[in-house]
């Protein structure tokens, strides 16, 4: 049977572990041909490995999505490898520390404003440059629940997950005519190795309490994110542009 993202070419940010990792492989199943970028080069080199052992075809290329000279060269080396570039996951991303805004520290805030919001921007910039030299393209950038909501003590996260979600709208309007879709994906809580971190880096948090946000009484997998990736990247959902969807078991409709 052919896949849903059968010959694409798809690009995954933070593809070497979590919901990235998770959207790489569910691509590479869908018959799509990925690359994967990551600074962290065995977690992103062992996602590819996967896909191939596999019999799919993938590249990793290092990149810091806070670098546009990376960003530009990723592109580059996508579309030099491949012919092209009909998919990306922008999903790369950190979660920051806790604190009230007016606590918050001024160098935490642009980390985190820098990768989260500054990062999707510029990988925006040169997917879509790419995909109007085709005339198509689908992307979907990682937003969150917290892109809908607030939540104490996350200014910067919360700041920059509401910033994803209105950079995909803009995005949706401006290229609706030109071939290219632009979504977003909003995660409640998933169990991932951020989250992981995030716990155990405040310890004034633990599972039990985090799982209680969730109307459905568990975490999300990555599975259940990357699936929703799949589809708003597939010919399935040619007529979904500029949505925020959230995939986050209820948490947002509290």
């Amino acid at each position: 049977m052919v896949g849903l993202l059968e010959s694409k070419v798809a690009l995954v940010t933070g593809g070497g572990s979590g919901i990235g990792r998770a959207t790489a492989l569910a691509f590479a199943r869908e018959g799509a041909k990925v690359v994967v970028a990551d600074v962290a080069v065995e977690d992103g080199q062992s996602t590819v490995r996967t896909i191939q052992d596999s019999g799919g075809e993938a590249i990793f290329v290092r990149a810091d999505v806070s670098k546009t000279d990376d960003v530009e060269a990723m592109i580059k080396v996508a579309v030099e490898t491949y012919g092209r570039l009909d998919c990306a996951h922008n999903n790369a991303g950190t979660e920051g520390a806790i604190a009230r805004t007016h606590e918050y520290p001024e160098d935490e805030w642009d980390r985190v404003i820098g990768l989260n919001l500054t990062g999707v921007w510029v990988w925006m910039k040169y997917e879509i440059s790419q995909m109007l030299r085709q005339g198509s393209g689908a992307i979907v950038n990682t937003s969150s629940a917290a892109g809908l909501i607030g939540i104490r003590g996350q200014p910067s996260y919360v700041a920059s997950k509401h910033g994803v979600a209105g950079l995909t709208k803009v995005a949706a309007l401006e290229y609706a005519r030109r071939g290219i879709r632009v979504n977003a994906v909003c995660p409640g809580i998933v169990n991932t190795p951020m989250l992981q971190r995030f716990v155990s880096n405040n310890p004034e948090i633990n599972e039990e309490q985090i799982v209680r946000w969730e109307p459905v009484g568990r975490m999300g997998t990555p599975e259940e994110i990357a699936e929703a990736v799949v589809w708003l990247c597939s010919d399935a959902a040619s007529f979904v542009t500029g949505h925020t969807m959230s995939v986050d078991g209820g948490m947002v409709v509290q």
